[in-house]
Order: C-alpha cells, then structure tokens, then sequence
C-alpha cells in the first residue's frame, strides 16, 4: 500500500466523514460515522475524532485538514470566512488551527468558509462548499449550482477563483411545507417511486412563470389537490417542481445561462437537470469525491503534505 499523507475530514452537521491519502490525493481507506458537528456530545470534538481516526493518527505521522460545519460557531473551532472573490491558495494560507486533545499535540486544519454581499448588500456564506468548487476542475468562467437543502450557485472566474454565489433554501423550503404545513395535508409519499415527470415538468412550469409572486404560486399545490388536478402521490413532484423553477428563475434574472455543473447527491442532481431542461440549459454532473480532492489541493498548497 502506498505511504499514507494526510487524514481527510469531510465533517458536516449530520456525519463525519474521513479519507487516508497518499501523498498523490488517492483515497487509501475510508471511514464514516454519523457523528455530526450537531451530534457531538458537549463539544468533545476531540473525543468523537479518536473514536473514528484514533488508530490512523497513533500509526501515521500526518497531517489532517477538515472542512465543513466544523468550523461554524457551532463546530469545533470557527473558522473565518474568506470574502469573495477567493482562490484556493488563499483559503490554503486562512487554516484555522485546533489542537488534538489526546493525540500527542497532533491538530486539524480546518478550512475556512466563504462570504459574499450581494446587490442589496446581504451576506451570503458557504462551508464546506468551497472545498467541493475546487476540488471539481470547473471550466474558468462557469457556472455550478450544488443542490441539497440550501442549493448553492457559484459563478467561477479564472483558475478556480470563486467570484460570487447565491444561497436558496429550496429543500428546506419542500421539507417545511410538506411536514409542518397545511400543504402536506393532501400528499401522499411514496418512498422510492420514480419521478413523475408531467407532475414535475408542471410545477416547474409554474415556478418558473410565477417565481416573483412565489408566496402566493406555492399555494396551488394545495388548490391542485383540492380541485384534483393532481392525485395525493403526484403533488409532492407538483411541489418540487414548482420550487426548483422559482429557483432557477430567480437565478437567472439579469444572468442568462447556457450551461451549468451539477455537483452533490445525483439524484437531487438528476431532478434539477430536469429542471434546466425546461429552460433549455446543458448540465454535466461533476464526480462526488470532489470534497476530499479539494481538501487534498489546499493541504498541499498549505504545505501539509508532500
């Protein structure tokens, strides 16, 4: 087996993931646990990292980096944003440093997050995001959108440097509406039932013609089941639908787009290129182990590995 080079942490708010590389960035053994930052027993970080990588770092003298919502304020250590625009060198020389307790003065290197003000002013801010831009190889000047419970759209510029991005809390939004409001009352789910598409193709048609009027568009996927436009199991894509179209809308007023990367869970992935289909935009899905080869990128630019 190749030398081991560094300890890898992809630690989020649900789960705490860990790769052993070599010094080339290739995944040697893999581990995961689902001790998230939101999981941890009164803050001992240190503790629950043992549990999972103890016997890697008591056999491999290495260094270990990790992005995510461990460096929130709810993480481990808070790590401060970089404002955009932000290059991987720069993030690489902003590591926030945090001792090991019980790891003879062994620590991790988290990576910071990125912040953002948009035309009104508003922040905006990514964690752990980043990590997974630059470890893509994105074309320079593209467009990547990250779906997932907060999507995320990223506009790229030269060499990787991420010149802007948006947030849309589009999943939280579907997950509120169907478990805690009155829109769910006429769903019906159907776990692993395949998309259903007329649904789908319907709602986004909706959102993307009503993405202004949004509060009062969500609305018909009450009305659509009252009036049996659509049956219980149909209206949760109706929904999906309708709010994927806002989103996308939303992001292209003033930004008019002819392709995008798609880069997260594939299966959200393959529903938002269903989206874009309707607004005639190309998708290419970008490989999900993008996180631990953009955390091996920083680790080398920060001179952590060889």
């Amino acid at each position: 087996m190749a030398r081991p080079a560094l300890i890898a942490l992809d630690w989020g708010t649900s789960n705490l993931r860990a790769s052993l590389l070599d010094a080339q960035g290739a995944v040697l053994e893999h581990l995961s646990a689902p001790g998230g930052v939101m999981k941890v027993p009164a803050g001992q970080f240190s503790a629950s990292l043992l549990a999972l990588c103890g016997p890697w770092l008591a056999a491999h003298e290495v260094a270990v980096i990790a992005s995510g919502m461990v460096g929130s304020r709810q993480g481990w250590k808070e790590a401060p944003y970089l404002p955009c625009p932000a290059r991987l060198h720069e993030a690489a020389h902003a590591l926030t440093r945090v001792e090991i307790e019980g790891a003879s003065g062994a620590c991790v290197h988290i990576v910071p997050g990125l912040r953002c003000q948009d035309a009104s002013g508003q922040a905006d801010v990514m964690r752990g995001e980043e990590t997974q831009l630059w470890g893509a190889h994105l074309p320079a000047h593209s467009v990547c959108v990250l779906p997932g419970t907060h999507s995320k759209w990223a506009w790229l510029g030269d060499d990787g440097q991420v010149q802007a991005f948006k947030t849309y809390m589009t999943g939280e939004l579907f997950g509120l509406l169907t478990q805690h409001g009155i829109l769910g009352r006429l769903m019906t789910f159907v776990p692993g039932a395949p998309l259903d598409r007329a649904a789908f193709d319907a709602g986004v048609a909706l959102g993307r013609k009503g993405h202004a009027d949004l509060a009062h568009t969500l609305f018909a996927a009450r009305t659509a089941g009252l009036m049996g436009q659509w049956e219980a199991q149909r209206l949760p894509d109706f929904l999906s639908g309708i709010l994927l179209g806002s989103e996308i809308a939303s992001a292209l007023v003033g930004s008019p787009l002819k392709a995008v990367s798609l880069l997260g869970d594939e299966p959200l992935c393959q529903r938002y290129a269903a989206a874009f289909g309707q607004f005639g935009i190309a998708c290419q899905s970008v490989a999900e182990e993008a996180t631990t080869r953009g955390q091996w990128l920083i680790a080398r630019a920060a001179g952590l590995c060889a």
